[in-house]
């Protein structure tokens, strides 16, 4: 399947996951308790959003001043503006996402995968080689 059907899906999917867990929570334990349990965790997520974000953004001006490439940083900031949407989406299971998107060592595991397996790999010639029986060492010199 491509990316995009698969997103597709994904769009798809959420929203009766969603309507059917608040149904079931709120038989459970009622209308008011879900609605307050929806909107304490919009609240709780906003002021986790708020001090993740200064936090990457702190280290994101620190690796600037020092002279080194933020990479990890600049993955970072994107995960958590996604872990801010999906918190602000009503529903237990976009809370879960968006919480786990704001835990900073699950977010840097996530920012690695993408560094190493994706952005690497497109640049190209900074990628970590897969086979290291094909890598050759050596010197050379070149005469004039």
């Amino acid at each position: 399947m491509k990316i995009f059907q698969i997103l597709f899906l994904v769009v798809l999917a959420v929203p009766f996951i969603e309507i059917y867990l608040l149904l079931e929570v709120g038989g459970i334990i009622g209308a008011f308790p879900t609605i307050f349990l929806v909107v304490l965790t919009a609240v709780l997520g906003t002021v986790f959003l708020r001090q993740q974000g200064f936090s990457t953004f702190l280290r994101f001006q620190r690796s600037l001043a020092q002279g080194e490439i933020p990479a990890y940083e600049m993955i970072e900031g994107p995960i958590i503006l996604l872990g801010g949407v999906l918190l602000l989406t009503p529903g237990f299971v976009t809370d879960i996402l968006g919480f786990a998107c704001l835990i900073p060592s699950v977010r840097r595991r996530i920012a690695q995968y993408i560094l190493e397996n994706h952005l690497l790999q497109a640049v190209g010639g900074f990628a970590k080689p897969k086979d290291q029986a094909n890598v050759l060492e050596g010197e050379f010199h070149r005469d004039e």
